[in-house]
């Protein structure tokens, strides 16, 4: 069973490098992931989903390829590449894999205009480990569907950062 986890950030920028970071963790294998997603929020309100995977480009591609591979048996390889490629984006463009897309325009809805968030489709992970490397990110949790301790572990590891920039000023008075 797969667990979701949306977390807001105040830049595009910052959420990528978490989505990056997050990556690096998956090629450690202490996370697997189903889904990772940068959402935007800009400053007129509209939302802007950054996915890991173009569907429709993929698709484009792949149809291309096996259009000109039908349409050279039936002698028109032009006529095949056309088809082949448009097919292909419009079956990209409808396929959704992952996290619904119509899910995270909704949830992305509580984002401050200007900001960003990061979604997470976790199907498994070392939670100690990943914990230990997401401590300081920042970030604020804001929905998941993790049981209770590991919500709080992860609220506790991303507010790190937090603390520990109020902190600083103090220490320097």
């Amino acid at each position: 069973m797969s667990d979701l986890v949306f977390i807001g950030f105040p830049t595009e920028e910052k959420a990528e490098e978490v989505r990056q970071k997050v990556l690096s963790l998956q090629r450690e294998y202490l996370i697997e992931l189903g889904d990772a997603v940068v959402v935007v929020k800009n400053d007129k309100g509209q939302i802007k989903l950054n996915q890991l995977v173009n569907l429709t480009t993929r698709g484009a591609a792949s149809g291309a390829l096996w259009g000109t591979l039908i349409g050279a048996i039936f002698l028109m390889p032009l006529v095949g590449t056309a088809l082949g490629a448009a097919s292909g984006a419009l079956g990209g463009k409808l396929s959704d894999v992952g996290i619904k897309d119509d899910f995270m325009k909704d949830a992305a809805s509580v984002l401050q205009p200007g900001t960003a968030g990061l979604f997470l489709l976790v199907r498994k992970m070392t939670t100690d480990k990943v914990l230990a490397d997401l401590k300081g990110v920042g970030g604020e949790l804001l929905q998941t569907s993790f049981d209770e301790t590991k919500e709080a572990a992860l609220r506790e590891a991303l507010s790190a950062a937090q603390a520990e920039i109020v902190a600083a000023p103090a220490a320097a008075s």
